[in-house]
């Protein structure tokens, strides 16, 4: 969702579309995950009776913790293509594909989009790591078992060879994962090459 609304925001510039999605970016990287898996449960869950507290098993259990653990990465990814998208549509070779006469889904898909996901994708990677620890807290807080809410239990237990492994889990899956999006950059953007 943050990379078309980013997009989006960035095509349409000054206009309501923009500015919607820029106050989604400011608010969802301004609110604390925790803070927003407790208001989530008060207005959801309490208030209006909607979605379950927690607990897992339908689709209406997972609602809360998919947004609590993904709105400051996808407003954090929002801004990051729009910032990106802004950057490359001012450039000379968009006036000129423009000026050439080429379709504007040409010129934004084709040439910009692929030269303004570079950023956007080391962004991507490193919000990995944001979601590795989001969910210790959003595990918690929902009362989901996870790996997450399992470091929690292991640190209250005092047991240190779990909370090791728990670590060395998540470092090994953060480091992977960013060498997979170092490795895209060259599907990406053809001038990289891998050595």
């Amino acid at each position: 969702i943050g990379i078309p609304l980013g997009i989006l925001a960035a095509v349409r510039r000054d206009t309501f579309i923009d500015f919607i999605a820029r106050i989604f970016a400011v608010v969802g990287q301004a609110i604390p995950s925790f803070w927003m898996g407790l208001i989530l449960i008060l207005l959801f869950s309490l208030k209006l009776g909607w979605l379950p507290t927690s607990g897992r098993g339908s689709w209406q259990q997972l609602v809360m913790p998919v947004l609590t653990i993904g709105l400051f990465s996808m407003a954090a990814i929002t801004r990051q293509s729009r910032s990106s998208m802004l950057e490359v549509l001012n450039t000379d070779y968009i006036r000129t594909a423009r000026a050439k006469g080429a379709k504007e889904l040409i010129v934004l898909f084709y040439h910009a989009f692929r030269n303004a996901m570079l950023p956007v994708s080391t962004m991507v990677g490193l919000e990995i790591g944001h979601l590795l620890g989001g969910s210790v807290i959003t595990e918690t807080v929902f009362g989901w078992p996870g790996i997450g809410k399992l470091a929690v239990d292991a640190i209250y237990a005092r047991d240190y060879p779990l909370v090791q492994a728990v670590v060395i889990i998540s470092a090994t899956v953060f480091v992977l994962v960013n060498l997979l999006v170092d490795m895209s950059y060259s599907l990406i953007d053809p001038r990289i090459k891998l050595s």
